[in-house]
């Protein structure tokens, strides 16, 4: 096998080049490793750039601050901190070995040995190294399970998950996101003998490995895959559809990972609460479930029809309608959202276009009878399909402040 190196673009990087001049002093070696060195040789984007080595983190510290390269601790209790250098950040991590690990953190010590450091990893694809000069170091049969396009856990498949169970979850996403083929047999029986360990980690690193496979190239079919080991309805805390997340993402591939899981978890208004504690979702994504779940019990158990579908648009928006109608496409096995709900969407008005100003230029005074007028008016202008013409506009909101002055009482009415 032809030994790769990596490409200059990214070994001519002066930044980077500046922190391996920094860190390589007195004996001292740096190498590459993880995800920057797998995407390179994928021809994929290198977007966080980590690097290993010999120097205790005390070390890289000082030989950081000469050399005029900020610093930050992120992580230097176990070995890692982070360089800073024109505005990109470049974690730096000791070597190291695990001394002891509950599953969720581990105590390490530091070391000098790549090849020891490699073996503590957790994927072989993971535990690539480079070089400053692009040459590659596998200690560990990564290339040839990245040409293979194969996640393949170190060593023993179970220790490594006693390490880490969210080593459990990162199995399912690399493979979602690198592998073809099927899942490897030793690391799923691994994963399905170890599931109880999951209960073991913070909600918000199982909200942030869950939600970034859902983004994956392969999120549908890994997602079935988890549902069908039983590993999917306890992390939701309830049942799973990955049959419409799969039908989903062929009508709609783009679709982002707050719309897959309200496609994954069939979300109601009432279970959004449960769902945004159990994956500590934020309240924007809380509230965007919310709004689409209450989007589909507007239209109940039937597609809408484009004129209710508008109605819906402009009560909760363009975008908790957008997906409901996608949702519920790919729940009735369509092969694609109807064209007339598409243009309904588009035609969906954002605001309304009465104003409490308009009314005041109408003869109502400030008070009650601006909501009253506004809200009579926004009525007639749904019920007529969202006239845009200035005159159809202007007219159902004369008619308006004419029905609501006859309404309220004369102390009310302007001038």
């Amino acid at each position: 096998m032809t030994s790769p190196r990596l490409p200059d673009s990214l070994l001519r990087d002066p930044a980077l080049a500046a922190v391996f001049d920094a860190l390589e002093c007195d004996g001292d070696r740096a190498m590459l490793v993880g995800g920057s060195v797998r995407n390179a040789l994928l021809g994929r984007e290198a977007t966080d750039v980590d690097i290993a080595t010999t120097a205790v983190p005390d070390v890289v510290v000082a030989r950081a601050k000469e050399a005029g390269i900020k610093c930050v601790p992120t992580g230097i209790e176990h070995g890692t901190v982070t360089l800073v250098l024109d505005g990109r950040p470049f974690e730096v991590t000791t070597l190291r070995e695990d001394v002891d690990t509950d599953g969720r953190r581990a105590s390490v010590r530091f070391g000098h040995d790549f090849s020891h450091d490699a073996r503590r990893r957790d994927f072989t694809i993971n535990a690539l190294y480079a070089d400053r000069d692009g040459v590659i170091h596998d200690f560990v049969g990564g290339r040839t399970d990245l040409e293979a396009r194969r996640v393949r856990f170190i060593g023993d498949a179970v220790t490594r998950i006693r390490e880490d169970y969210l080593r459990i979850l990162r199995f399912f996403r690399f493979h979602a996101d690198f592998a073809e083929g099927p899942l490897d047999a030793e690391g799923l029986a691994a994963c399905i003998a170890e599931k109880s360990g999951l209960e073991r980690l913070s909600r918000e690193r199982v909200r942030a490995e869950l939600m970034k496979l859902l983004a994956a190239r392969r999120a549908a079919e890994t997602v079935s895959e988890m549902d069908a080991a039983g590993l999917l309805a306890p992390l939701l805390g309830g049942r799973a559809d990955p049959e419409t997340l799969n039908r989903l993402l062929r009508i709609r591939p783009q679709s982002d990972g707050t719309t897959r899981l309200f496609a994954l978890t069939s979300s109601d208004v009432s279970t959004v609460p449960a769902l945004q504690e159990r994956l500590r979702l934020s309240n924007e994504e809380a509230a965007r479930l919310a709004a689409t779940a209450r989007a589909t019990a507007d239209f109940g158990d039937d597609m809408p029809a484009p004129r209710l579908l508008k109605r819906i648009a402009f009560r909760r928006g363009r975008d908790a309608a957008g997906t409901a109608v996608l949702v519920a496409a790919a729940r009735r096995g369509l092969p694609e959202c109807p064209g007339e709900l598409l243009a309904a969407l588009a035609e969906a008005p954002e605001r309304s276009p009465f104003t409490g100003s308009g009314m005041i230029a109408l003869g109502l005074a400030p008070g009650p009878s601006i909501g009253h007028a506004i809200a009579e008016a926004e009525a007639a202008w749904i019920d007529a399909d969202f006239p845009k013409d200035g005159i159809a506009v202007s007219e159902i909101a004369r008619k308006a402040a004419e029905k609501t002055l006859s309404r309220f009482d004369s102390s009310e009415r302007a001038g």
